[in-house]
């Protein structure tokens, strides 16, 4: 019972790295903007914040160079795609590629470092609730930090005027230049939001999840955060619980292995993979759904005055 509740919690935050980077990118995306340099951008930012930490002993400025580090190369991205109309598919991939490079290229002489070690974190009273108050009320409170974005999103999305701004330039981009709003300047804010956003998963993988900096140690999961927002048809809410299912995924891979189970390790690895194909798969079977939901203008560029 107790492997069980140490699982829940660890799922918990598996979960936190692609939900903070799929709630990026779906803001992205309510913009019409496509972004695929994910993976990119976190590598970056993992570096940034583990050299960050590094010399300050700081995960709280660890954080902050990694959203800095994915917001300067997200509006990097914003220029090329949203002024000089270069294509949003190839740019992403060359972010994302860059990235990679860039990432190893600087991170070489941090493999072997260390971090301080973590405080530890615990919610008073609930902490000490039997099996479950350890597994899930003493995790670092970024993963609890992603649950309350949601709601903020939530609010922000569908209860604000800024939030119909944003959704009304994702759908029809045009309309909103014609009633004078800025559309290129309001997709960069929300290409530059994504880039933090995806910054901060990657700084919290290396500073918190896996305290160490290891070369494509992001692993592919800037590709699953993309797929997570189509998964979760552009819903905050549905973006967290299926960020939950893939690191649940991931964690039953390792609890697989100390159950004792005669599998392949190679063959667990590639499960959360897997998953994410399968269930992209079952979802391409109904496009029109997928219509109903995408903001119509994704990957589409805009020309104002045309």
């Amino acid at each position: 019972m107790e492997s069980y509740a140490l699982l829940l919690g660890a799922t918990l935050s598996a979960g936190t790295v692609l939900a903070l980077a799929a709630l990026g990118l779906l803001i992205n995306e309510k913009a019409g903007i496509v972004n695929l340099g994910a993976e990119g951008m976190m590598l970056c930012a993992a570096i940034a914040g583990f050299a960050t930490v590094v010399h300050t002993g700081s995960t709280w400025l660890g954080f902050g160079a990694g959203m800095l580090a994915g917001a300067v190369l997200a509006a990097i991205f914003g220029v090329l795609v949203i002024w000089l109309n270069t294509n949003q598919y190839a740019t992403g991939l060359a972010l994302s590629l860059f990235g990679a490079g860039f990432s190893a290229f600087v991170g070489l002489s941090y493999v072997q470092a260390k971090l301080p070690s973590l405080p530890k974190y615990a919610i008073p009273g609930l902490a000490d609730i039997p099996l479950l108050g350890p597994a899930l009320f003493t995790l670092h409170p970024l993963v609890y930090g992603a649950m309350a974005l949601v709601l903020v999103m939530m609010w922000f999305l569908y209860r604000t005027r800024a939030g119909l701004v944003l959704r009304a330039v994702g759908e029809s981009p045009t309309s909103a230049h014609a009633l004078g709003y800025p559309v290129r300047r309001i997709r960069l804010m929300a290409v530059v939001f994504g880039g933090a956003m995806c910054g901060l998963a990657g700084a919290y993988i290396s500073t918190v999840y896996t305290p160490l900096w290891v070369e494509g140690m992001v692993s592919g999961r800037g590709w699953i955060a993309l797929a997570l927002t189509t998964f979760a048809t552009w819903r905050p809410a549905r973006v967290l619980l299926g960020a939950y299912l893939f690191g649940g995924v991931t964690m039953l891979q390792f609890h697989l292995q100390a159950s004792g189970v005669q599998l392949a390790s190679q063959l667990l690895s590639m499960l959360p993979y897997l998953a994410t194909i399968v269930v992209l798969v079952l979802i391409s079977r109904n496009p029109t759904w997928i219509r109903a939901n995408m903001p119509a203008s994704l990957g589409k560029p805009f020309y104002p005055g045309s």
